[in-house]
């Protein structure tokens, strides 16, 4: 999941490079999104694995 995020990050840089700033707002969210979502399922991840342990 945070390889896609980053894969959305430089879709929005190149984008704004070029000056297409929805394409660029549309990526970035995207990304923010995939990235938050990674946060979560890892934060989650370590709480599982403290309480198993």
């Amino acid at each position: 999941m945070l390889y896609w995020a980053a894969i959305f990050l430089v879709i929005a840089l190149i984008a704004a490079v070029f000056g297409f700033g929805g394409i660029a707002s549309a990526s970035a969210g995207i990304a923010q999104i995939l990235f938050v979502v990674f946060l979560v399922l890892f934060i989650a991840t370590l709480i599982m694995r403290a309480v198993r342990s």
